[in-house]
């Protein structure tokens, strides 16, 4: 068994594991940890846990202290040292014309290496920009494009709900979103109505689809024939929030049900027990006879 603690480099990031050993940490604590590019710090956002060894990644890595005010202080100016760089980096992309946009710089904390964060929408021959950069800072330079949508993540904003992009907040993975999440949700398909600040689909489709696909799960789908208490009609909308479906009525008007209220209707056009019923239907009726075969099932003669 290891102790385990779960730590975010970034507000909107992952939540990464380290092994803690006998450290006594608490929520929110600032901690040291080691990671593949080095030393980092990082906030304690899950509590001190037991987790058996077949549970554990491989590259678990160690948490070597809790911060201490050097440590914080160090972070902060590698954050001075970040907007700098940024800025710098802006204006000698404008100088040297180069199609690409600066989104984010990020300075490792022991300074070994600096990672520049960039949207292009070309393949961008940036060499000279790296040796700009390289005499500016004396350290290891990485610049790595992006997407889109981690570039709202990244500069955040507030979405058509008026909260604050859902990248930016709760979710800590990118997940594809696709239109059947949307058509699933009742959306308009208006590409306006369902994008993001990013242009792409919104992660909140991808992020409530289990919650609709669950309460739809019950309800008659659009089209289906139903039983009513006032009468049988086909399914035109669903509201699956209220647990509500709307019916056209055989008798010509729209009126609303609980989905436990209505009952479906099988293409017998009877209820749907008669889909488990007895079936009437005489043996063999209905049934093509076999080609090349009598009535006996005999072969019959053959050309000459």
């Amino acid at each position: 068994m290891k102790n385990i603690v779960g730590v975010k480099f970034k507000k909107e990031g992952k939540i990464y594991s380290f092994h803690a050993a006998d450290l006594k940490l608490e929520l929110d604590d600032f901690v040291l940890v080691n990671t593949e590019n080095g030393p980092a710090i990082g906030s304690v956002v899950t509590e001190v846990h037991a987790v058996t060894e077949e549970q554990l990644a491989g590259n678990l890595k160690n948490v070597i202290r809790a911060a201490t005010d050097d440590d914080l202080r160090t972070c902060e100016k590698n954050r001075v040292q970040e907007r700098e760089a940024l800025q710098y980096c802006a204006r000698r992309i404008a100088e040297r014309q180069l199609p690409m946009k600066t989104i984010e710089v990020e300075c490792l904390f022991d300074k070994s290496k600096m990672v520049f964060y960039f949207t292009a929408e070309t393949r961008v021959d940036f060499r000279e920009l790296v040796k700009d950069l390289v005499q500016k800072f004396r350290t290891r330079i990485e610049l790595r494009q992006i997407g889109a949508r981690q570039e709202a993540r990244i500069i955040k904003g507030l979405g058509v709900c008026g909260r604050e992009v859902c990248c930016a907040t709760l979710l800590h993975n990118l997940d594809r979103v696709s239109v059947k999440m949307a058509k699933e949700q009742n959306m308009s398909l208006n590409p306006e109505k369902i994008s993001g600040l990013c242009g792409r689909l919104m992660c909140c489709l991808g992020f409530e689809y289990d919650g609709y696909a669950e309460m739809k799960k019950d309800m008659p789908k659009c089209g289906k024939l139903v039983q009513t208490p006032e009468g049988r009609g086909k399914v035109i909308r669903q509201n699956a929030l209220q647990g509500e479906v709307v019916v056209y009525l055989e008798a010509g008007k729209e009126a609303t049900f609980k989905t436990k209220d209505v009952q479906r209707v099988t293409d017998c056009g009877r209820s749907p027990a008669c889909a488990g019923g007895a079936d009437n239907t005489p043996s063999g009726a209905g049934e093509a006879p076999s080609r090349g075969r009598g009535p006996a099932g005999s072969q019959k003669g053959s050309r000459k």
